[in-house]
């Protein structure tokens, strides 16, 4: 048999593991049509189907299950081959919101060790406004970041935005905000809701609180955490309820809004900044933007 094409092999993996030929496409940065045709010429060369598509749904056929370690395994061997070689010392300093982090944070980070074995990354968590400020003063190399429509972090954070360091912002993709809460939560009509909410300043916060004081809710914050996972929590302990993209959120909570009749949240953008040119960096770090929000 010839020898694979490893092109064709980076293509199915990254779309086994972003589950989407569409951000497999983003993430080598090429077409959705090109992938295709590098997945279905691998197929012939192997005469096994490795995937089973359907309109929706991209997944693995058994014989594409038993073929994805190896591929991975190949494709990593490859990297260190060339890691040998390489002279360079490269490392990237991302910014990443709480509000876009996801559970799948730990299998994303795998993927790009296995992508690109010789970059250091220096991970930051924090809120966008934060963030912004970081990549502003060029403290960081690249932020990806939450914006929530209608409203505008960096003034929140009292500093100016604008600067021609984002002019390459790339927009990501969009969500809705929802109103998450324990499935045995109760709140007693008549009583201020009791939020749960990130400390300011944070556009989630803010949108939140404009939506509930702009219907006439009456609110009391109950909980106060330094990040989503301690918001999440106190969720899950039914303190409270509150705002937050429901990819970001501990799977067990539930959306509460339409039975309380609260009131609709703004979308928001995920937003990737980026002055990274070394191409390598540049594509690794657009592996991890195209692989937010797969499941």
């Amino acid at each position: 048999m010839k020898p694979l094409d490893l092109d064709a092999v980076r293509a199915f993996v990254l779309v086994a593991e972003l589950h989407s030929f569409t951000r497999a496409a983003d993430a080598l940065d090429t077409t959705q049509s090109a992938v295709s045709l590098k997945l279905k010429r691998l197929e012939a060369h192997l005469g096994r189907q490795l995937l089973e598509r359907t309109p929706r749904v991209v997944r693995l056929s058994p014989d594409g299950r038993a073929f994805l370690g190896a591929a991975r395994e190949l494709l990593g061997a490859h990297e260190r081959a060339l890691g040998t070689l390489a002279s360079d010392s490269r490392r990237l300093s991302l910014g990443l919101s709480e509000h876009v982090a996801d559970a799948q944070l730990a299998r994303q980070l795998a993927l790009l060790r296995d992508h690109d074995p010789g970059l250091v990354i220096a991970l930051h968590l924090g809120l966008s406004a934060q963030l912004l400020k970081q990549f502003d003063e060029r403290r960081l190399d690249a932020v990806i970041v939450r914006e929530e429509l209608g409203y505008e972090a960096g003034y929140e954070a009292g500093y100016e935005t604008g600067e021609a360091s984002r002019a390459n912002a790339r927009p990501l993709f969009d969500e809705p905000l929802v109103w998450l809460a324990a499935p045995e939560w109760r709140w007693e009509p008549g009583t201020p809701l009791p939020l749960a909410l990130l400390a300011g300043p944070c556009a989630v916060r803010a949108a939140a609180i404009s939506a509930l004081d702009a219907a006439g809710i009456a609110w009391q914050e109950v909980f106060v955490g330094g990040g989503v996972a301690a918001v999440g929590a106190a969720l899950e302990a039914g303190l409270a309820v509150s705002a937050l993209a429901r990819r970001v959120a501990p799977r067990a909570l539930v959306d509460v809004g339409a039975k309380h009749a609260l009131p609709s949240l703004p979308v928001s953008r995920v937003t990737l900044h980026s002055r990274v040119r070394e191409p390598r960096s540049a594509a690794t770090l657009q592996l991890l933007a195209s692989s937010l929000g797969a499941v």
